[in-house]
């Protein structure tokens, strides 16, 4: 299993970084599409749609990214969009997280499949402006997940414990604990103060987005850094939930000794369009 996580992270990092630090956005961005059509196939899969009716829907999920794309949105500040997204994303959550497991397929079918194809084609076209922003800032929100989800593990790990009381969510994703969340907290902010001094002492010709939030007030980086923080772990936790309801461990086998795009992108759902939500407004 190692063996296999290890070939398909490398194989990924051979396909996914040139294309990432291309002078032109549109190779990291097309890559991008073919990895959120994926998740939208594998959205379906786990909602009870058959083999045909998933195809289909990662095939909707493509021509609404192409739209946006052809209609010029990659290049458009759209501060209303994102704010939306972004209170969508918190009220949403909130409300899903606590209903729980057992109401997930309560609710309509063709809603959460429309929620899906909406978070799914808003977290690529996040993506793909940060894209065209620069790579700095691009790299600096993906990390922000990343170091995030390191942190809580070995938090988790050195005083969460197997038998820890302060369990986060229970029934939906019993490994995690309130330790792992304070510790991916913390490693986010200090992740934001080592980049953005990082980039003040590069001189960095396109800032990240910890410098861009800086650069209004040093409190609004720590507040920002926290809340996204804590987004990314509302991200896996509706995606724990989801594959819950449906009886699945992974969300498919499309990435060997990693699941399927859906485990390596849940936290990166809410955390994309929250990030282009504060860097617009």
């Amino acid at each position: 299993m190692l063996k296999q996580r290890i070939i398909t992270a490398l194989l990924l990092m051979v396909v996914l970084l040139p294309a990432m630090f291309y002078r032109e956005p549109w190779p990291f961005n097309l890559l991008a599409l073919v990895f959120i059509a994926a998740a939208a196939w594998e959205w379906a899969k786990a909602n009870g749609g058959s083999h045909g009716f998933s195809l289909a829907m990662g095939g909707v999920c493509c021509m609404v990214c192409g739209a946006m794309w052809w209609a010029g949105w990659l290049q458009q500040s759209l501060p209303r969009l994102w704010l939306f997204a972004g209170a969508a994303w918190v009220l949403g959550g909130a409300l899903i997280l606590k209903a729980g497991v057992a109401a997930w397929t309560r609710h309509a079918r063709y809603l959460r499949l429309l929620g899906g194809l909406l978070a799914l084609s808003l977290a690529w076209l996040a993506i793909a402006q940060a894209k065209v922003i620069g790579s700095n800032f691009l790299l600096s929100v993906l990390a922000l997940v990343w170091v995030a989800d390191i942190s809580a593990y070995f938090a988790g790990r050195a005083w969460g414990g197997r038998w820890s009381r302060s369990k986060l969510a229970a029934s939906i994703s019993p490994g995690k604990s309130w330790e792992g969340v304070w510790g991916g907290m913390v490693g986010v902010v200090l992740l934001a103060f080592v980049w953005r001094y990082v980039d003040v002492i590069m001189g960095a010709s396109v800032s990240s987005l910890y410098t861009h939030l800086s650069d209004k007030n040093f409190l609004l980086l720590i507040v920002a850094s926290v809340f996204m923080s804590a987004m990314s772990v509302v991200g896996d936790l509706i995606e724990s939930l989801v594959k819950r309801s449906a009886g699945i461990k992974d969300s498919s086998g499309l990435l060997p000794g990693h699941g399927g795009v859906l485990d390596r992108v849940d936290a990166l759902l809410p955390t994309l369009p929250l990030a282009m939500m504060l860097y617009s407004l």
